[in-house]
């Protein structure tokens, strides 16, 4: 009897092992990043809340590109796991996520950070555990907190304010237009931009003729457009992204104020032309090529890319890609071949993202280096103008 007593917990132990051996998340079997069988990726956007309009897509966009891979038997025959957590637009979820994709799940690396704020606070965990991370965010602050410094194991997709004001200020010194009003939102995303056009705007020639804030949770913005109003600038600079600046650019337009709008790349999706309608009409912002990638020039050396991830997302999700999901599409891009050539060793990742070079993205063509995270400059932009409800090239 006891033999038999014996031999039953014997084969419920077995069982237990099993089990433990078995377990699966989304995307693989639950393995260490640098285990035989998967490769763990971790990625955390802000697929609900107020950056939804940005974070969805990106959200949606990475989980293609994993399905993608995997079809396509993974990185050197490893399938990829793919953790993803939805921030909600938080700064304190985006850091739990971080801590709990670097601690517990054990990823080999991090994709995300849709926000400037969050992707700021998910910064010191991944620095301090030496993991590559690759922010979708625009703050030149992830990459480079100041002159004289840099962050080793971030790196981001997205041009930074300082890459962005001067694409906007070159435009306006030619269209003769140097009375600005500036307007921003009141997070990192806007005090960031606000920082960078001060600093550069007498190189210009471009004087602010007045300065305001609006909070991102703005529902009307009248009283202070009126003081803008009355400050008779000949151009306004709105920084927010698509809801907040929906807000005001409606405002603008309520209160009669037609002179010419230049707005972030935050709103460079259908959502802020369907929330604003027809105030959008002309409103000027610069962007990558993806949201004009059909008036490109058949030799433009990003054209099949763009156009390939736009009908591939299209025929997904059944709504058009934008530039906050080619983002991500990067960001996955750039840490897949970054494996390819290293291996899943994090440090010669690192190495590897540091000396990419004429990467072919979404964004623009990607020229790394150890004192350029971003490795994007003015070239990836174009200035893009809202017609009939369509984005096209600005003349």
């Amino acid at each position: 009897m006891k033999k038999f007593v014996s031999l039953i917990i014997l084969m419920l132990f077995l069982s237990m092992l099993a089990a433990c051996g078995n377990s699966e998340s989304a995307g693989g079997k639950n393995n260490d990043s640098g285990g035989s069988d998967v490769i763990k990726i971790g990625a955390i956007y802000s697929a609900s809340g107020g950056g939804a309009p940005l974070g969805k897509s990106q959200m949606e966009t990475v989980k293609m590109l994993v399905e993608q891979v995997n079809e396509n038997d993974g990185i050197d025959g490893k399938k990829i796991e793919l953790i993803a957590y939805d921030d909600k637009s938080d700064q304190n979820e985006a850091v739990l996520s971080m801590k709990k994709l670097i601690e517990q799940d054990k990823v080999l690396a991090v994709v995300g950070g849709t926000l400037s704020g969050n992707a700021l606070a998910m910064v010191p965990l991944a620095e301090k555990s030496k993991t590559p991370f690759i922010a979708s965010a625009t703050s030149k602050q992830i990459v480079k907190p100041d002159e004289n410094s840099s962050r080793d194991w971030i790196f981001k997709t997205t041009q930074s304010d300082d890459v962005v004001i001067p694409k906007i200020l070159a435009y306006l010194k030619e269209k003769n237009l140097t009375k600005i009003a500036w307007l921003n939102v009141a997070n990192q995303y806007g005090t960031s931009a606000h920082e960078e056009f001060n600093r550069l705007k007498g190189e210009y020639g471009i004087e602010a003729v007045i300065e305001e804030e609006f909070e991102a949770t703005v529902d009307d913005a009248k009283a202070m457009l009126t003081r803008v109003k009355k400050s008779n600038p000949q151009a306004i600079i709105v920084w927010g992204t698509a809801q907040e600046s929906s807000v005001i650019t409606k405002n603008l337009h309520q209160l009669g104020m037609k002179l010419p709008i230049i707005e972030s790349q935050g709103i460079g999706t259908k959502e802020f032309i369907e929330l604003t309608g027809e105030a959008a009409e002309g409103v000027i912002f610069p962007a990558g090529r993806l949201i004009v990638a059909e008036q490109l020039p058949d030799n433009d050396p990003q054209k099949e890319t763009l156009i390939k991830y736009k009908e591939d997302f299209k025929a997904k999700f059944n709504y058009d890609a934008n530039t906050f999901g080619g983002h991500t599409w990067d960001a996955f891009y750039l840490l897949v071949n970054a494996i390819e050539k290293a291996g899943t060793d994090k440090e010669k990742i690192r190495e590897q993202l540091e000396d990419t070079k004429n990467f072919i993205g979404i964004s623009g063509i990607f020229n790394f280096s150890k004192d350029n995270h971003t490795g994007l400059d003015e070239s990836s932009l174009v200035m893009v103008q809202i017609k009939d409800g369509k984005f096209v090239i600005a003349e």
